[in-house]
């Protein structure tokens, strides 16, 4: 089990508390400068924290706190740590080989044991006959295997994944995912994986945590968090198109500047009368060709065919929302939709999700 609780103030601002289990791959998304990245140093020990613990396999590798200071931080070399860099960080005079060697240099292993070690992962990553080459004659996706096979090379007890799949092509990302899925069965470490991909965190992530400004603002499995995020700027990070605010009153959710009102589930959480945003998830929404109870009239204002799936903005009458839309190109069809044409759109007041309102400058977006 990896345990990282850590808090920083200066320079850059951190406040993170995730787990992973063995065997769970934990992906940490969020904006560019989020401090992804810095979780994954901080974690390998190229970065301290000014307080808080890391926590591996049951061993102590990094605890500070504000009175103390730091009283434990193990070196980079003596923590159990595979990290693979964005930029693959292979040493461009050095064989495929001598690259995957290059953590086995201290193990106290003779040359041959450890070119041998070196050449059974590269057969793992099915590249054992490119072993002589250098970088420079392999492929992105080739590099990124070796950089792989490098970071397991000595049995690490926690993978570190820094965008790894960034720089390569569709098919070789997916060929590389599939490697991945494999190692996470056999290997039953905790893998951490930094992200700016969406789906691909949806894909391969057990656990997502939302970063901004340094903030871990939600962590959840991806139906959670896509679902039912935390509040209005996980809502807006995570990519969901439909946001809205409101008034909450018992059950009774008011859209703000529009008179339609939904039925929503009443937890007893939220005080009457209060300002709220709302989400409504793609299979809360729905759109028809004929009045429908509870349906809303919308005009087509905007389609953009994306191959096989379309993006259809509906600008709701009598209000300034625009709703949008994901459906198949013979939905589209079927429903006759172009420019100008208008329809009703149904919401599924069930699906709704209704979260605290926090203007971006609003520091208690972060924990609310």
């Amino acid at each position: 089990m990896l345990k990282v609780k850590a808090t920083q103030i200066l320079p850059n601002p951190l406040q993170i508390d995730i787990e992973c289990a063995p065997g769970e791959l934990h992906a940490l998304v969020g904006p560019s400068g989020s401090g992804k990245t810095s979780v994954l140093r901080t974690i390998a020990g190229l970065n301290n924290a000014s307080a808080g613990k890391v926590e591996c396999d049951g061993q102590t590798w990094f605890e500070a706190n504000e009175l103390r200071g730091v009283t434990r931080s193990l070196a980079p070399a003596e923590r159990s740590c595979g990290f693979l860099f964005q930029q693959y960080a292979l040493f461009p005079h050095l064989t495929a080989l001598q690259n995957v060697c290059i953590p086995l240099q201290n193990s106290g292993l003779n040359q041959a044991k450890r070119e041998s070690i070196a050449l059974d992962w590269l057969n793992h990553m099915g590249i054992a006959e490119l072993a002589q080459r250098i970088p420079h004659e392999l492929s992105g996706g080739q590099q990124q295997r070796i950089a792989l096979a490098r970071a397991l090379v000595k049995k690490p007890k926690v993978l570190l994944l820094d965008e790894p799949f960034s720089a390569i092509d569709a098919p070789t990302r997916q060929s590389l995912y599939k490697i991945l899925a494999e190692l996470r069965k056999e290997l039953h470490i905790p893998i951490l994986l930094v992200t700016h991909d969406l789906r691909e965190a949806d894909l391969l992530a057990d656990h997502i945590t939302v970063i901004d400004q340094g903030i871990g603002l939600q962590t959840a499995a991806p139906r959670v968090l896509f679902q039912k995020p935390r509040n209005s700027r996980v809502a807006e990070l995570v990519g969901i198109n439909n946001i809205f605010e409101g008034i909450f009153t018992s059950g009774k959710l008011s859209w703000d500047r529009s008179h339609h009102i939904f039925n929503v589930m009443d937890k007893g959480k939220i005080p009457p009368g209060t300002p709220v945003a709302w989400v409504i998830p793609a299979d809360g929404l729905s759109v028809h060709d004929s009045q429908v109870s509870d349906g809303i009239p919308v005009v087509v204002e905007q389609i953009s065919a994306l191959g096989q799936i379309a993006v259809i903005q509906l600008l709701a009458n009598n209000s300034a929302h625009t709703i949008t839309w994901e459906a198949s190109a013979a939905e589209v069809k079927r429903l006759g939709l172009e420019l100008g044409t208008k329809t009703y759109a149904e919401i599924d007041g069930s699906k709704i999700h209704i979260m605290p309102l926090r203007s971006i400058n609003d520091p208690r977006r972060f924990t609310s």
